[in-house]
C-alpha cells in the first residue's frame, strides 16, 4: 500500500503510532478546540464547511457518515442544511466526541445525529452503508491515507459521493508567504497564549505542508478507485474541497 510523507508526521515524537498520538493530542485540546478554530480562521471555516456540504444537495443523501467528526460541527451543519434521516459521526478522540454530544443535545438533534468512537481506516459498518461520506480537516491525520480512502469507498453506496475539506498550500507568492508565517509562527504562538497545546498547531502546519494537495490529492482519489473526481480552491487557495464517487458498477 502506498505511503505518503504526511503519513509519518506525528504530533509529539517518533515513538508510538501516529493514531495514538493524534488521539492524545485532540483529547488534550478538545476543551478549546471550537474556540481556537473560530479564532484562528476568523470564522472563515464556517463558510468553508457550508460550501463543502452544499456539494451534497443534488444527491439528497438520506444517510451520511462524518469521518473524523471531532466536536460534530460538520454533522450539525449537514443535519440543518440537508435534513437527512441519519448522520453518524466517528472519531478516535473520545474527549472531542464528549463535547460534540453536548452540542448535539443543545441543538436538539439527538434523534438525527449519533457520534461514535471509531477509526476512519477501519470503519465499523458494512459495505454500501451510506449515501454520502464527508471528512473535514481529517484525512491528513490518517495513519495511512490510501487505506482510509479505500475504507471510505467500501462503506459508500455505489454512485455515492465523498466530500473532503482540507487545508492546501497557496500558490500566489504574497498569499503563500503570509500563510506560511501565520501557520508556522503566529498560530502556534496564539495557541500558547490561550494555554492550548502549541505542538498541536505546529503539527497542523507540518502535516498541512506535507499533505499531497490539489491535483496530487485528486490523483490519489482516482488511484484508489473514485470516479468523477474534482477539486476547488477556497479563500485564495488556503483550503480545498475535493470530491469523488464510488463507481456505480
Amino acid at each position: 500500500m502506498t505511503e505518503f510523507a504526511h503519513d509519518h508526521i506525528k504530533p509529539f515524537s517518533e515513538e508510538g503510532s501516529k493514531k495514538e498520538q493524534v488521539s492524545e493530542m485532540f483529547d488534550h485540546i478538545a476543551p478549546r478546540y471550537d474556540f481556537m478554530n473560530r479564532f484562528l480562521s476568523a470564522g472563515i471555516d464556517i463558510s468553508w464547511r457550508r460550501k463543502a456540504i452544499n456539494q451534497f444537495k443534488k444527491d439528497q443523501p438520506k444517510t451520511i457518515l462524518d469521518v473524523a467528526t471531532g466536536t460534530g460541527d460538520m454533522a450539525i451543519m449537514a443535519a440543518k442544511m440537508l435534513k437527512p434521516q441519519k448522520i453518524v459521526g466517528i472519531d478516535i478522540s473520545e474527549k472531542m466526541l464528549e463535547f460534540g454530544r453536548k452540542k448535539i443535545e443543545k441543538e436538539e438533534l439527538g434523534t438525527k445525529i449519533e457520534l461514535l468512537g471509531g477509526d476512519g481506516e477501519t470503519i465499523n459498518f458494512p459495505d454500501n452503508s451510506f449515501d454520502g461520506v464527508m471528512v473535514a480537516f481529517g484525512v491528513r491525520n490518517f495513519e495511512n491515507l490510501e487505506k482510509g480512502l479505500k475504507e471510505i469507498q467500501r462503506v459508500l453506496k455505489p454512485g455515492a459521493q465523498l466530500i473532503v475539506l482540507e487545508f492546501s498550500k497557496p500558490v500566489i507568492p504574497g498569499v503563500k508567504a503570509l500563510y506560511n508565517l501565520y501557520m508556522g509562527v503566529i498560530a502556534p504562538q496564539i495557541a500558547r497564549w490561550f494555554r492550548t497545546n502549541k505542538k498541536a498547531y505546529q503539527y497542523l502546519n507540518e502535516s498541512a505542508k506535507a499533505f499531497p494537495d490539489r491535483q496530487q490529492f485528486e490523483n490519489i482519489l482516482k488511484q484508489t478507485g473514485y470516479s468523477g473526481t474534482k477539486w476547488k480552491p477556497l479563500s485564495l487557495g488556503i483550503c480545498c474541497i475535493y470530491s469523488g464517487r464510488k463507481p456505480k458498477a
